[in-house]
């Protein structure tokens, strides 16, 4: 698939039905555009079978709700829209985006009740997202800006204005030449990176950050699975950012990035070892099963 994300052949699913993806637009004045009431999904499409495919639909809804914005759309429905698109493409590995937000109407101000809720599930073929730096060990750099505390912003939600300082990081990280930068929460805590929780191994055992300040990823909660399934001991806890020298391994997770080695966060370096081997081939046999 070539060109720019919006010239392109294909199909979208928009509001009901497939449109070519050329005409999938929406106006300038959508509320979504300018108070980010807006929430999507990241999937992935193995095989012709989406993973975690229902529990992203239903994350989806939640995430709308969160921010007053009920989705006209069942879980059954957006299923039936999601893998309409992938048949309409003719795509049975793809990277699927599924996006609800408020449109154009009768307001154009903080407050759009009267504006309707609208949705579209896009999708194309995509690689590795941190391309080669994924066996290399992907380079981080430390985001000046902080995961927000709960009580300013419904964190639990995925929503587009939770990724401005992400956008803003990844820039920032790009420029030093890293891959992605990770994030410190409100309190000091290692939080996650711009698009990926993170998770660290230190004399045998597994630490990853308390998700309670960032959205629990699905892909996340699939990992502590595997690792608990493993007999492996997983620590769920508030990671000081002094700690990591003392780590050995690092890996990210994320629907996109699903597991990537870390090599360098900052200053501080990290092996690509055995137990991130094992995970990245165990989770790949997974998605696939």
């Amino acid at each position: 698939m070539a060109g720019g994300y919006d010239d392109r052949d294909g199909f979208i699913w928009m509001d009901g039905k497939l449109v070519p993806w050329r005409d999938a637009t929406v106006h300038v004045l959508t509320h979504a555009l300018h108070y980010a009431s807006s929430v999507f999904e990241g999937e992935r499409c193995y095989s012709g079978k989406i993973f975690k495919s229902r529990e992203h639909s239903a994350r989806l809804i939640v995430s709308g709700r969160l921010l007053d914005m009920e989705i006209p759309y069942s879980v059954d429905q957006i299923e039936e829209a999601k893998y309409s698109m992938l048949k309409a493409n003719g795509w049975t590995d793809a990277y699927v985006r599924a996006v609800a937000c408020r449109g154009a109407g009768d307001d154009m101000g903080v407050a759009a009740r009267r504006n309707p809720v609208l949705m579209a599930v896009a999708g194309w073929e995509w690689g590795a997202y941190y391309g080669d730096a994924k066996w290399q060990g992907a380079k981080l750099d430390i985001a000046k800006w902080k995961r927000p505390s709960p009580e300013t912003i419904p964190t639990a939600a995925k929503a587009a204005g939770l990724y401005m300082i992400c956008t803003i990081s990844k820039h920032a990280a790009e420029a030093k030449g890293c891959s992605d930068a990770l994030f410190m929460d409100y309190r000091g805590y290692v939080a996650e990176a711009t698009g990926a929780n993170v998770f660290f191994v230190k004399d045998g055992e597994v630490h990853t950050p308390l998700a309670d300040s960032f959205l629990n990823g699905l892909t996340r909660q699939t990992v502590i699975g595997m690792l608990r399934d493993m007999g492996m001991t997983v620590n769920e806890r508030h990671i000081m950012p002094e700690e990591l020298p003392s780590f050995s391994e690092c890996w990210l997770t994320g629907t996109a990035a699903e597991i990537t080695p870390v090599g360098q966060i900052g200053d501080f370096s990290f092996q690509v070892g055995e137990l991130t081997r094992k995970v990245s081939d165990a989770y790949e046999k997974l998605v696939r099963s």
